[in-house]
């Protein structure tokens, strides 16, 4: 009884002294050991996201052309617009914009959104806050003189961003756009492929936005059956900024924009 007693104290203490060792271990390494999803989702509390899409009821998306190289299309890609009466949104560098005046007027004009690509295509995550402002601002104002247009949308180069530019572009009355339809037109893969991309797209639903080209090889002739692909499913096609929510609004982990 006595040895049996001394066996079960001797446990006792072994389990005592495991634990208490694990509490020094933990405490040693900050707890780093937690799992990863903990950490991840007290990251994501802290970071702010773009909008990727938007939570719509009506079955509406919106197609955008990012115009940074090349203008040998743009005109073809309007008429090709016209002809279906679909608005799209073109996202512009202050290069292009300077580069192809004309051409922003043309867009302007035929009443599809102008918006914002920054200056100089730079990585703007790696950009302080008043370099980011300045990539915002230098294309805003080129745009202004030409069209009298105040540009509110942005999409940053290469779609890499983080919260200093966000704030940026807080400070500048703009909204920060992603896209969750990628046609992958720049990958100059075909004009099939790209039609099959975007129609037959895993996240094409409503409130998509949709990512092109205007200077890809073949996203003008595959922009016809994009669109009759689109409208067959229901889909009636309207620039980004009448799909944007306006008012207050949240985004979720998957970046859609949501009514408060």
């Amino acid at each position: 009884m006595k040895l049996k007693l001394n066996k079960e104290k001797a446990t006792t203490f072994i389990k005592s002294g495991l634990l208490t060792l694990s509490a020094i271990i933990l405490l040693a390494l900050g707890f780093n050991y937690l799992p990863s999803a903990v950490y991840t989702m007290r990251q994501n509390n802290d970071r702010k996201l773009p909008i990727y899409c938007v939570d719509c009821s009506e079955c509406k998306v919106a197609i955008s052309f990012d115009a940074a190289w090349g203008n040998d299309d743009t005109a073809d890609i309007l008429k090709i617009l016209e002809k279906y009466n679909v608005k799209a949104t073109f996202f512009m560098t202050g290069g292009w914009i300077e580069s192809y005046p004309d051409d922003v007027k043309a867009i302007a004009a035929a009443g599809h959104d102008l918006a914002n690509h920054s200056e100089n295509h730079k990585q703007m995550s790696q950009l302080s806050k008043s370099e980011c402002i300045a990539e915002i601002k230098k294309p805003h104002d080129k745009v202004k003189e030409l069209t009298g247009v105040d540009m509110k949308l942005f999409r940053p180069p290469y779609g890499d961003y983080n919260n200093t530019l966000l704030e940026s572009l807080e400070d500048c009355n703009y909204a920060a756009i992603q896209w969750d339809v990628d046609s992958l037109d720049w990958k100059n893969y075909g004009v099939d492929s790209i039609i099959n991309t975007v129609v037959n797209h895993k996240h094409l639903g409503n409130g998509s936005i949709i990512l092109m080209h205007n200077g890809a090889t073949y996203t003008k002739d595959a922009l016809p059956k994009v669109i009759e692909g689109l409208q067959a499913k229901g889909y009636e096609l309207v620039p980004i900024s009448e799909l944007v929510l306006s008012g207050d609004y949240h985004i979720d982990h998957e970046g859609r924009q949501c009514a408060d």
